[in-house]
């Protein structure tokens, strides 16, 4: 199948997947005397395979590892669990990082009077020499 029949079929649009070649995360679609890439099953196979990491928020290098595992049958299973176990804890990290944010913005924007006034404890919070906003 061509690269627009591999995009639908995976979900993975063309541009990615030539990004995904030019990265080499996924071997150069074959090439016809027209010089059309041709996709075949194992290619879709890898497609979705990146998809759904993607969907997990797998990074690029985790994937490209997950799929080097993927492809060694002899491969330890103790090992693709590592990744995912960092990939979970680099994902708590995230979500704590961003329950600090929303906390932060969520009481900045409550003791904002929201007048014609011009202070603002969200300006002021910016302005701020030190690189997290403090709640007050």
């Amino acid at each position: 199948m061509n690269i627009g029949e591999a995009a639908a079929a995976t979900g993975v649009s063309a541009k990615m997947i030539r990004y995904y070649e030019s990265i080499q995360l996924i071997q150069p679609g074959k090439r016809t005397e027209a010089n059309y890439r041709t996709y075949g099953e194992k290619d879709l196979h890898n497609l979705r395979f990146i998809k759904r990491a993607r969907t997990l928020g797998f990074s690029l290098d985790q994937i490209r590892e997950l799929l080097s595992l993927w492809q060694d049958s002899k491969r330890a299973s103790a090992d693709v669990k590592a990744i995912a176990q960092a990939h979970v804890a680099e994902l708590q990290t995230r979500i704590e990082e961003l329950t600090e944010m929303r906390d932060t913005l969520s009481h900045l924007a409550q003791v904002c009077s929201g007048d014609h006034r011009p202070d603002c404890p969200i300006l002021q919070s910016l302005a701020e020499a030190d690189d997290k906003p403090r709640c007050h």
